[in-house]
């Protein structure tokens, strides 16, 4: 790292290299990259927007507009990543690639460019579609190569081997295989291949994200989060390490990369930690543990979190609902571990803050809190009001209350001096919290309009990031002079940098998705091969010989795939390829054995341990970053900060057999209270645990103690389904009574019975959730997607509609209803914490007595 406090030019070329594109052309090849990127930026915000259906004009449909998006991801890939690694291949865009990246960009519009004629020939390619399409897949492949890494490459190039090789296979993998024209046609002129459904996605929801990212770090909100992080923390014991954690949780709200998270943190925390006492290979694995978890916090998570939308299909606000608390209690296990750590190490607080008064405190805290819940809560009546009096006229007075509040935070800010956009590392001292929060409080009101429109207006991921990034636009054009009108400063220089910052934020955010196109389209090379060769039919097979049937043994099996898949694949590719493999299979065979799993939480199971791949050694990227700029061995960092991220390893493992971590059918504000907080404890004693400290050193007896109360508290299901069982069997005919009289969001649970493909019997466990309130049985299944019919005793599944909540759950056509699982009047689980939380205060208590105590001062 540089002594300016800046990333050194090698940081800086890492970053490029993983996440922009390492080629830093100018003159006119660097001015056809920026133009292209920002025209790509300026159409997926119109492609998002209500425009292009308001004034009937720009319209695509999805494999269209699919088509372009994986057209300038190729063109740009090919300009902004260099063939190798020589260095002046770096500053200059040699002749071949500005063939390949045309010829690349004609090839990925090729279904956009002839939509029509190609709709008059489906499944009949002539020659020139063969030509093409061979010629896009092999530049697709090297595209991959230079922006995805080498072995995505290869992954891609198995997989349409196993396509050709499949008669020749041993009969567990074996498939009648594929000429090379079905195989084009398969992968390049439909939808089932390079332009599916994770390409769909990319061109949908994630590029719209990336881009509300990268304008927010513009703005300046990525330093604001590091500024009051550490302003409000930098006083603790062990002070860089809570700001690093706190601040990557924060700026995981605005980016989806690990490797930039690191950087633009790091270059501060690390050699703060440093100082304080960590030594390097701790302080770059905090910074690696918590940058990687900034993918899993809501709203804004890594790419592959919305191709859940897709793949499990449930709109994203319910996925950030699902996500939310897990994502909350590792950061706060994250925290409590980094705090440990300076309790082991006998660290004191390493920067100095103003003395004040505890009233001064007091009422800084109390006057920020409190005017800052009155004004939320202020803007969120005000809103539902306007709802509820003026409909569809309420825009224009949000959009109004929008306005004045930004006006007003800006006038506000204005009192105070700008953010200093570093930290002082030799001498650090600490500004007061309240001024920083109130210097940038306006970087809120974006985040705010996109929360509202994901979680109450209930609009798409896609329009719900539109009218946030609208919003953050507009904030960006004006936070500058409006700050200058309030100071009486000059303003025309004022709207300049507002617009570069949004040029460049545009810039930014079309660099940013290059490698996310291209891996979502070489993705769908993967998934097409399972498609075409029934390869995820042979799974389940496979899968159930290898774990006998045993679910742990299934997961475990998957996490070691995600795992080494990790060592080379980017998150979002490892995401597809191990969501379409082995998530129905774990679903599949969980229900085979009487066990109901959301899929959900199967697909969070995947997306934790593919963000691992950034952790481990001996190929996370991330932990390299950090090693760069600790300047200690990337190996032992990684294994360092390996053990740190067993918070998050463990918490798939519980939330797939107790979904209430997930807020599955858990009811009431006081019930999802009362799951939070026993997760929160027993994530704190899984870490104390891990660590070997509570608060003094554990003896092996207390390790083992924490263990069994954090078993209790993550898992109270186990034991009192050793008292009685969670649920009773029903006759099948009382089915639409059932559905009748479940909860919102209850699951119904039936037996189904029926024959596989191969003519063996099963009989398995299904359960597929209910919306809306209760009431017509019949109605409720049909809206989840399933039509049975009852004849007598006798029930059968008569239709099991495409996409729908009941296909993705296992539910088949033509099955019978063997019975209708009722939940048990039991004691509630929760009765479990008390013995626990009691376990947890005995141990609090007698390592209380084990700490030494202070001398008692002589008198003079």
């Amino acid at each position: 790292m540089s002594q300016s406090g800046r990333p050194s030019a090698e940081l800086q070329q890492l970053v490029a290299d993983v996440d922009t594109g390492g080629r830093a052309a100018s003159g006119f090849s660097g001015a056809v990259i920026s133009v292209v990127a920002i025209a790509w930026s300026l159409w997926q915000l119109w492609y998002a927007s209500p425009l292009p259906f308001s004034l009937g004009f720009g319209l695509l449909n999805d494999t269209e507009a699919r088509a372009l998006h994986v057209a300038l991801a190729l063109f740009l890939g090919f300009l902004a990543y260099p063939g190798s690694r020589r260095r002046g291949v770096r500053y200059r865009v040699p002749v071949s690639d500005w063939l390949m990246a045309f010829a690349a960009a004609f090839a990925g519009a090729y279904l956009l460019l002839f939509y029509n004629e190609l709709a008059t020939r489906p499944g009949v390619p002539i020659t020139q579609d063969i030509v093409v399409a061979t010629v896009g897949m092999v530049l697709l492949l090297e595209a991959t190569r230079r922006a995805v890494g080498l072995p995505m490459t290869i992954l891609a190039l198995v997989f349409l081997a196993y396509i050709f090789l499949g008669p020749w296979l041993p009969d567990v993998v074996s498939h009648k295989g594929a000429s090379l024209e079905r195989m084009i046609s398969h992968m390049w002129l439909t939808t089932e291949g390079v332009y599916g459904v994770a390409l769909g996605v990319s061109v949908s929801f994630i590029f719209i994200y990336v881009l509300f990212g990268s304008l927010l770090d513009r703005a300046g909100a990525g330093n604001y989060m590091m500024q009051v992080a550490f302003a409000a923390l930098g006083h603790l014991r062990g002070g860089p390490a809570k700001v690093a954690v706190v601040s990557s949780g924060l700026n995981g709200l605005i980016s989806g990369s690990s490797v930039s998270n690191v950087v633009s943190g790091g270059i501060f925390t690390i050699p703060l930690m440093k100082k304080a006492g960590y030594g390097g290979v701790k302080a770059g694995a905090i910074e690696t543990a918590s940058s990687v978890n900034g993918q899993i916090m809501p709203p804004v998570m890594g790419a592959a979190a919305f191709l859940m939308v897709e793949y499990v299909g449930i709109p994203y606000s319910d996925i950030v609902k699902h996500a939310f608390l897990p994502a909350l209690i590792s950061y706060i296990a994250l925290f409590y571990i980094v705090h440990l750590e300076a309790l082991k190490l006998g660290m004191n607080p390493s920067a100095a803050r103003r003395p004040r008064s505890m009233r001064e405190r007091a009422l800084g805290w109390g006057f920020g809190l409190s005017g800052t819940i009155v004004v939320c809560a202020l803007v969120y009546w005000i809103a539902l009001g306007a709802q509820q009096l003026f409909g569809a006229n309420a825009i224009w007075i949000t959009g109004g209350l929008l306005l004045v509040t930004h006006v007003a935070l800006l006038r506000d800010a204005a009192r105070n001096p700008d953010l200093p956009q570093d930290i002082d590392i030799d001498n650090p001292v600490l500004p007061d919290t309240w001024p920083t929060v109130r210097a940038g409080l306006h970087f809120l009101v974006p985040i705010g309009v996109l929360i509202w429109c994901l979680m109450i207006e209930q609009l798409s991921p896609a329009l719900s990031a539109f009218w946030a990034t609208a919003t953050l636009i507009a904030l960006m054009l004006t936070q500058r002079p409006i700050l200058a009108f309030f100071r009486g400063t000059g303003k025309l220089d004022a709207w300049r940098t507002g617009v570069r910052e949004v040029v460049r934020g545009l810039n930014d955010g079309a660099r940013n998705m290059i490698g996310i196109g291209i891996a979502t389209a070489t993705a769908g090379i993967i998934v097409g091969g399972i498609t075409l060769t029934g390869l995820g039919f042979r799974m389940t097979d496979f899968v159930e010989v290898v774990s006998q049937g045993n679910v742990i043994v299934m997961l475990l099996f998957t996490a070691f795939v995600c795992l080494v898949l990790g060592l080379g694949v980017p998150t979002t590719a490892n995401y597809i390829l191990v969501a379409s493999l082995m998530a129905p299979v774990i679903v599949e065979l969980g229900a085979q054995n009487g066990l109901i799993i959301p899929l959900i939480a199967v697909h969070l199971f995947v997306f934790y341990y593919g963000i691992m791949g950034d952790i481990t050694p001996p190929v996370g990227l991330a932990t390299f970053a950090a090693a760069a700029i600790s300047g200690e061995d990337p190996i032992q960092t990684g294994i360092q900060g390996s053990l740190y991220a067993l918070r998050t390893v463990v918490l798939p493992f519980v939330f797939v057999f107790n979904p209430a971590l997930l807020l599955i059918d858990v009811h009431g504000w006081w019930e999802v209270a009362l799951v939070a907080f026993a997760a929160i404890v027993a994530s704190l004693t899984f870490a104390a645990a891990t660590m070997a400290w509570f608060r003094v050193r554990c003896r092996w007896w207390e390790v083992v103690a924490l263990l069994v109360a954090t078993f209790a508290l993550f898992r109270p299901d186990y034991f009192i389904d050793r008292i009685a069982a969670p649920h009773f069997e029903v006759p099948a005919a009382r089915i639409f009574d059932v559905a009748k009289n479940l909860g919102p969001g209850d699951r119904l649970a039936l037996v189904i019975r029926g024959t596989r493909l191969e003519g063996d019997e099963v009989r398995k466990t299904v359960g597929v959730q209910l919306r809306g309130e209760p009431g017509d049985g019949r109605r409720r299944l049909e809206e989840a997607g399933l039509t049975v019919t009852a004849l007598g005793d006798q029930v059968q599944i008569a239709n099991v509609r495409f996409g729908s909540r009941a296909k993705r759950n296992g539910f088949e056509i033509g099955w019978t209803v063997g019975g209708v699982l009722v939940p048990t009047e039991r004691p509630s689980m929760h009765w479990v914490y008390i013995p626990a939380l009691l376990l947890v205060a005995l141990l609090w208590w007698g390592q209380g007595r084990r700490m030494p105590q202070p001398e008692p001062i002589q008198p003079a």
